[in-house]
Parts: structure tokens; C-alpha cells; sequence
């Protein structure tokens, strides 16, 4: 055998970094469970609840196949604060999977060892061939008709797994995904309740009928795809979101209006619900993740970064990064989304705006570009990524070599930092303005929060994730894992940045390292890191607002976290390695005021958000929870016809395993 064959048997025998270690999925759901803590439970956490989503694939037996971080079945994990009868609180933990129609249909198949859906690493891997893409399609395709036949337990009408984020609307606890509606789930408890259409959720009653995101015809299905980060107005309540899908116009838009706020400006022009209005000026399907809104205005991204099936007819895979190509940024009004406006500039790819707000230019020295005092500009805060090599790394996939020659001045070093836009609203003779871009730090930074009542307005913190040994685009063959908590005064570094602007597009206020600001360990330093103890990992942060505080940041952020001491020398986890939930106080970002000991681990996944005690008391309420259906009531076990039918049934099934 020769070295390089070696080589290659060795990458193949290693565990996938997704599959193993503390992103391996857990088999085991719990309801509401007393957890023990050290330290103290904040009294503002009382009666309230942290959920986080991720992925987390029920059907798992096949460990060669694809996998990417953002496949696997949703699952909620909650820690539920509830209060005793002496007024004390305890601690709960819960953790359920959504029980979207693929995750019940695959527990219902016996005899399939993968998923149904293809993962997104096979849709993304660039040496993916023509065969191999339409194959894995075709499989899903199958087993999706299959799903609508005799002898199916569960017929799936959608396909989202609902793994992404979570949040609250309107009485109702929404889980996410890109490749459906939201879902409805119960609190404290996280039970499933049915899709929400935008007009009301499946189990909740009531006769309204009317059509809902996607409106009706052929493409309905495709057109309620919603972001996995839908935005909800602190002042309005009014839920925001996009419709990303492979038909023209290929981006609609809705607002859902809260029955429990009534809006103080009524637009006399607007009606709401405003479901599936176009966004006019995109021309081919993106992958889009987020977006920005402020109070008034929208923002779509609209970024080099495509995701279209056609393209196998064009023989390039299906996801394409191109370097060479431009970003774009659409602003319109909030009830608008008619008259957009386009603003371009280097190519990038942004998974996650932290904020947004409006403001005018009062000081032409800070804002120079501007010219003109008075001008309205909207401002932007986003994780910016130089190039699309997280989305391949998070498949354990090399990013693809750009086919194109990229032009110097579009050429820039591997990163992920939190920049800083202002686009300018005025009319200027050289078409739509982007009056300031850069970076505020140099600092690694994904998975930005804030305090929610601060969002859509001129916030001074924003709190995210950072890794110290790599970037967010991890190496082939390791996962990305956190290991430093960021908290960045925003407000100061885009004034420092305004009165002393670095590089447009590849400029930095703070260029110092992350390692370097631990050293500096000064308390006015804008830039706050909590650094994890050695071997010990965190996930996205949650910032939760003290009652009684008088500063933006006063308050805690929580965290799931996971001692890697409990791996074995396989690099695998014991069947005892338990995780827990710290809360840190989001002023000093050094205290770690209470420790919730959990009664297993929870795998390194995605999106969480807090949900208040007034929260969990005002959900709606409902007539019936999704459930594992039972066996159908068609009783032909007898029949020739029937016996024939379910061993078709079972040979195809078993095929397609």
C-alpha cells in the first residue's frame, strides 16, 4: 500500500468531525427534569425559559454518508426556571425533537438507516457529480410520494426539519428553518404544535381559512419558505420576514401584526397581514440567511452565494461562491419592498446581521461621504465572512478554487469580524451610497445577540462568539468550536472608526488579536472577552435584561457549555458526559454567577433565545399537540392485493436505506 492510498483509507476511517465528539446527536429526550446548580439563579430568570434549537439526525446508523452541521432532525433543548411553592426557583431541563413531518416519517420507517433529505454537504460538495446529486433527489422524491401511499403512517407535506432558530410571536413559540413555514411549539414543556401560516398554527382551532404565506398554485409550497431568522419589532411586535425560493421573483416578504399590540401609525395604504409581496431586482436564487431591519426600513442581502438546482444543467454544483462577482444590498421601506434600493459593493457572504437602525448625519466630519447634514442613512452591523468557506468546512469539505479570476481589489485574507455599513438615503450623483464600511475588530466573531429591546435602534453592546486558535471557516477535517465569549462596545468603535476611518471594505478600528485583548485586561477596554476554561467549550450566548438595571448591559448571558474531559481516547463522548448551563454577568463579562448542572450532554448546535415568564403565561391557546401517529386504521393485511402492495413497499423502502 502505497503512502498517498494510506493517507486517503486513514481521512476515510476518521469519524466525521460532525458526527463525533459533542456534535454526535443525543438518543435520549427527557420532559421536564429538576437539575441541581451551584452559585445562584438571578431572580429575573424566574419563570422564564432558555431554549436553543439545532440539529440533531434521529436516523444516524449510516455514518459514512454526507453530513453537514446544519443537517439532522430539529431538537429543542430548554432549561425552565419555574418557581416552587416557598418562591424559590428550580431549575428544569427538557429536551424534545420537533415533530416536523420528516422527523415522523423516518421514526415511522423502519427500515431506513439515513436520512430522508439529502445533506447539504452533498448539494454543496463541488466534486459531487451530476448522478450523485439527482440520485440523492430522486431518493427524497420517492420517499416523499411514498409518504402519501398505502401503509405510510405520516404523509409529509413539508419538508423542513425546523433545526435552525427559535423564537416568540404573538402568544405563540416558533421554531425555524429556511425550507419551510415556522413551527409551532408549546412552552415550557416544548411540545409540538403544528406549522404556522402566518395567519394562525395547525392545533390551534378556529375557522380561518384564508390563504397564508405561499398564497395558492403550483410554486405555494416553495413560496412560505421562510428565514430561519425571522425579526420581531420591539415596539410594533410585528413579525418580519423573507421567502427565499428558486422561482422569479426568488425573494417575497411578509408582516405578520400582533393581535395583542394595535399599530399607532397605521399606514392607511397598508393592510396586515402583507403576505409574499415581491422584492423586486434579484435575479437568480441566493442562499440567504438573515436579513436587517430598523425601524422603518428593510434591508435583503443579496450576495454572490447561489443556490440553484439548474445549475447541475449548467454542470457546476448547486451552492456557488463567486469571489468575482459583487454583493448587493437592497433597502425599502418596512410596508414597501416596491421601491428598493440597491447598494453594491465587494463580494462577501453574511450569515448574520447583529442590528440595524436608522439615523442622520449631524456631523459632516464623522461622516464625510455624507456632504450634506441631514441625510438619512440606515446602519448596519453584520458578521461578514471574506469568503464562503464555512459553508463548505461545516461538511468537512474543502472550499472549491474560484474559477474566476478575481480582481485585486476584491482580494481579501480569510476572516470573520463584525463590520460596520451606513448606507446613505440621499440621491447621489454617482448612484446609491455606502457611506462607511469596515470592520470594527479583528477579532473572529459569529452568533451575535443583544438585548432585545435594544434591537432595531441604535444599540451600544453586541454580544458573540469567538474562537481563538482558528476562523469561523475552520480546517478541513475540524469542526468549529467556541471558546470565547465577546462582548464589543459597537457605539464607541463606529465613533472611533467615523472620527479616524480606516480602509473602506478591508480597514479595522481595533486591529488587535483576541489573545492581545485578554492581556490587556483593562475595564474601560471596548472590547470585554470571557475566555473558557482549558477544554472546556461554549455555544451561542443569550443576553437576558435585569429588571431593575440602568445600563443597556446590565444583565446576564447564558450559555450551554461542555467539559471535552469527558471524551474518551476515541475522541468520543462517555455515556455519562453531562453538560451544563452557565449565567454570566453581561456587565463585567467575568462572573459566572450560576452553574446548572444538566442531566445529560447537549450536542454543539445552533440558534437559542429567552423566552420571559410573561412569555410562557401569554401563549395561545390550543386545541391539540402533534403526536407519533398510530397505525393506520386500514385494516387488508388479509388480501392478496394488499400483502403484494406492502412488500413492493417494503423492497423500495429498503433500497433506498
Amino acid at each position: 500500500m502505497t503512502r498517498k492510498s494510506r493517507a486517503v483509507k486513514k481521512q476515510k476511517n476518521r469519524p466525521h468531525p460532525y458526527l463525533s465528539g459533542n456534535f454526535a446527536p443525543v438518543h435520549q429526550t427527557q420532559p421536564l427534569t429538576p437539575c441541581s446548580y451551584t452559585g445562584n439563579i438571578p431572580e429575573d430568570l424566574a419563570g422564564g425559559e432558555y431554549v436553543r434549537n439545532g440539529g440533531n439526525p434521529v436516523k444516524n446508523e449510516s455514518l459514512s454518508r454526507d453530513v453537514h452541521w446544519f443537517d439532522g432532525d430539529g431538537m429543542l433543548t430548554g432549561v425552565s426556571f419555574g418557581k416552587t411553592e416557598k418562591g424559590t426557583i428550580r431549575p428544569e431541563f427538557v429536551n424534545q425533537y420537533i415533530l416536523t413531518d420528516v422527523y415522523l416519517s423516518s421514526k415511522t420507517s423502519s427500515s431506513l438507516r439515513s436520512p430522508i433529505l439529502p445533506s447539504i454537504a452533498t448539494l454543496v460538495n463541488p466534486l459531487s457529480s451530476l448522478l450523485t446529486i439527482l440520485n440523492r433527489i430522486l431518493r427524497t422524491i420517492v420517499l416523499v410520494i411514498l409518504s402519501h401511499l398505502p401503509g405510510s403512517q405520516q404523509v409529509i407535506k413539508k419538508i423542513s426539519v425546523a433545526n435552525t432558530a427559535v423564537l416568540y410571536h404573538d402568544g405563540r413559540a416558533l421554531a425555524t428553518c429556511e425550507s419551510g413555514p415556522p413551527m409551532r411549539i408549546v412552552l415550557p414543556g416544548l411540545e409540538t404544535v403544528g406549522w404556522f401560516n402566518g395567519r394562525k398554527s395547525e392545533g390551534e382551532g378556529g375557522q380561518d381559512r384564508s390563504p397564508g404565506f405561499g398564497d395558492t398554485g403550483l410554486f405555494s409550497f416553495m413560496r412560505e419558505w421562510a428565514t430561519a431568522h425571522p425579526r420581531v419589532d420591539p415596539n410594533t411586535k410585528e413579525l418580519l420576514l423573507y421567502h427565499s425560493s428558486f422561482i422569479p421573483p426568488y425573494v417575497n416578504y411578509s408582516i405578520v401584526p400582533s393581535a395583542q399590540k394595535a399599530r399607532t401609525e397605521p399606514d392607511p395604504e397598508v393592510s396586515l397581514p402583507m403576505l409574499n409581496k415581491a422584492v423586486p431586482g434579484i435575479a437568480s436564487p441566493k442562499m440567504m440567511h438573515d436579513f436587517g431591519v430598523t425601524e422603518t426600513y428593510t434591508i435583503i442581502m443579496d450576495l454572490p452565494l447561489s443556490l440553484d438546482p439548474l445549475n447541475l444543467a449548467k454542470n457546476k454544483p448547486v451552492v456557488v461562491y463567486d469571489p468575482s462577482s459583487r454583493s448587493r444590498f437592497g433597502i425599502f421601506p418596512r410596508y414597501r419592498p416596491d421601491k428598493v434600493r440597491w447598494f453594491e459593493t465587494n463580494p462577501c457572504c453574511i450569515f448574520h446581521t447583529a442590528n440595524s437602525w436608522n439615523s442622520t448625519v449631524t456631523d459632516a466630519g464623522a461622516d464625510s461621504f455624507a456632504c450634506i447634514l441631514g441625510t438619512e442613512t440606515v446602519n448596519m452591523l453584520a458578521c461578514r465572512l471574506t469568503s464562503a468557506s464555512l459553508v463548505f468546512n461545516a461538511g468537512n469539505l474543502a472550499a472549491p478554487t474560484p474559477i474566476h479570476d478575481i480582481p485585486p481589489n476584491q482580494q481579501e485574507d480569510e476572516q470573520c469580524r463584525l463590520y460596520y455599513y451606513q448606507f446613505s438615503l440621499a440621491g447621489h450623483l454617482d448612484g446609491n451610497t455606502i457611506l462607511h464600511q469596515w470592520a470594527l475588530s479583528a477579532v473572529p466573531f459569529e452568533f451575535p445577540s443583544l438585548r432585545d429591546s435594544a434591537s432595531m435602534s441604535a444599540a451600544k453592546y453586541i454580544y458573540g462568539c469567538s474562537v481563538s486558535d482558528t476562523s469561523f471557516g475552520a480546517a478541513l477535517g475540524r469542526a468549529v468550536k467556541i471558546n470565547s465569549l465577546v462582548k464589543i462596545d459597537v457605539e464607541t468603535l463606529i465613533e472611533r472608526g467615523k472620527r479616524n476611518p480606516p480602509q473602506q471594505i478591508k480597514g479595522c478600528v481595533d486591529t488587535r488579536s483576541l489573545a492581545e485583548i485578554i492581556a490587556t485586561n483593562d475595564p474601560k477596554d471596548p472590547i470585554k472577552v470571557f475566555k473558557m476554561p482549558e477544554g472546556w467549550y461554549a455555544q451561542e450566548s443569550r443576553f437576558v435584561p435585569h429588571a431593575k438595571g440602568l445600563r443597556e448591559d446590565d444583565g446576564w448571558i447564558l450559555s450551554y457549555v461542555f467539559d471535552e474531559s469527558q471524551l474518551g481516547g476515541d475522541g468520543e463522548c462517555l455515556p455519562d458526559a453531562k453538560s451544563e448551563l452557565w449565567i454570566i454577568d453581561a456587565r463585567n463579562m467575568t462572573d459566572v454567577v450560576g452553574r446548572v448542572k444538566l442531566p445529560q450532554r447537549v450536542p454543539y448546535g445552533l440558534h437559542g433565545n429567552w423566552f420571559s415568564e410573561e412569555d410562557l403565561l401569554g401563549q395561545r391557546p390550543i386545541e391539540k399537540k402533534r403526536s407519533m401517529p398510530s397505525i393506520n386504521g386500514q385494516d387488508e393485511s388479509g388480501t392478496p392485493a394488499w400483502r403484494a402492495w406492502m412488500a413492493t413497499r417494503t423492497a423500495i423502502e429498503a433500497y433506498l436505506q
